[in-house]
């Protein structure tokens, strides 16, 4: 009898502390640790047209957490780049490639010193491509490189005329000896793997896998704030992207992708600003859902605005009837073209660019001479069928 108790004694302290942490566990689930929030929740409703885009994004303190500086510094040194091209074609002056590829990389101190650019600690160069693999990337970057030199070859012909197997001036543009107006192929090959890249498939694709819960050390955003921030400020240098516009006219100064995504892509263009706005505001209140909605919106349409774009020059080369609207039309056309295998939301990719382009056959011994009519259309209609244009 004594044995038996002694067993159920020991059965119960065995039960009591099995029931000790059972409530244990209860007491832990019912009682939760809460975050407490990194900003205040912002009403989607409340954004519109016309909120200028720092303004709702603010701390605590109401001490303002955008940051553009990184990427309205590499839009500028974009703009330098070709100011220094396109000014040394009108002035009839000698283009230095190796001041071109300072410029890309920001060496030596190549920009203005008004502008605090050879400062910011940022460049073109390594921003160029920047989403492929590194050895890839960097024959882009060398690409690019390589275009500066023959666009410093065909300067030394600046002030003689071009023609078949010539390189000089076909009305105000130059072309090389294959007709091709190396400027206006450099410009619009870099709003494709500086602009495009960067911005859809780097800061809005990679980038929105950043932290969100703290401040980046020393600074008043967080990592995916920043990248966002980053995102519109290569798009543009204004506080309302195309504040004001119709489809007639354009109500801001704009360069590059944000230009062209005004003059081609007439559908979308008004509703690109409130998805960054609508975006920004989603990073704020933690909503992954309507952050990835709205950056999707932004990269698919960016790109449709430069395949329409390709497909606009391709249009206006075959409705030339001078050989300098042609040269000129077609140098764009094959700048926009090599941009779209960083079009990645809307499935094109590096072989369905170099595809059109060999199409065109513009690598060959005459290159843009021997360009055809049907060439043209053929590689127009395989973009519309791409970009559902």
């Amino acid at each position: 009898m004594l044995k038996i108790a002694y067993k159920l004694k020991y059965a119960l302290v065995a039960l009591a502390i099995i029931g000790f942490t059972s409530c244990s566990d209860d007491e832990k689930t019912l009682a939760p640790v809460e975050e407490t929030p990194l900003r205040t929740k912002i009403d989607y409703a409340t954004l519109t047209a016309t909120t200028p885009y720092s303004t709702p994004f603010v701390d605590k303190d109401k001490k303002s957490t955008v940051d553009l500086s990184s990427g309205n510094n590499r839009y500028k040194m974009f703009q330098a780049l070709n100011s220094n091209m396109t000014s040394g074609v009108s002035g009839n002056k000698l283009i230095d490639a190796a001041v071109l590829k300072n410029l890309f990389s920001n060496t030596g101190n190549p920009f203005a010193d008004s502008t605090k650019l050879n400062t910011s600690g940022v460049q073109l160069r390594n921003t160029v491509a920047s989403s492929w693999p590194a050895a890839d990337a960097e024959a882009v970057r060398a690409n690019f490189e390589a275009l500066f030199g023959l666009l410093a070859e065909a300067s030394k012909s600046v002030t003689q005329t071009g023609e078949k197997g010539k390189a000089g001036k076909i009305g105000t543009y130059l072309v090389d000896a294959k007709g091709v107006e190396l400027v206006q192929v450099v410009q619009k090959s870099l709003i494709g793997a500086l602009q495009l890249d960067y911005i859809n498939n780097v800061l809005l694709t990679k980038g929105l896998d950043a932290d969100n819960k703290a401040v980046v050390t020393g600074k008043v955003y967080t990592q995916l704030e920043q990248n966002w921030d980053e995102a519109y400020g290569l798009l543009t240098l204004n506080p309302i992207y195309l504040a004001g516009s119709t489809d007639a006219t354009r109500g801001t100064t704009e360069f590059g992708l944000g230009s062209y995504v005004w003059e081609y892509n007439k559908g979308a263009y008004a509703k690109i600003y409130p998805a960054f706005l609508k975006g920004r505001a989603a990073i704020v209140n933690n909503d992954k859902t309507e952050l990835k909605a709205q950056a999707d919106y932004i990269k698919t349409e960016t790109e449709k605005a430069v395949a329409a774009s390709a497909v606009g020059y391709l249009k206006k080369y075959n409705d030339a009837t001078t050989d300098a609207a042609r040269v000129h039309a077609i140098g764009e056309g094959i700048g926009f073209i090599y941009s779209l295998r960083f079009a990645n939301a809307n499935g094109a990719n590096a072989k369905f660019s170099d595809d059109i382009l060999a199409g065109l056959g513009v690598a060959s011994a005459n290159g843009i001479w021997d360009l055809t009519p049907a060439k043209v259309t053929a590689a127009s209609d395989a973009i519309k069928a791409k970009f559902k244009l």
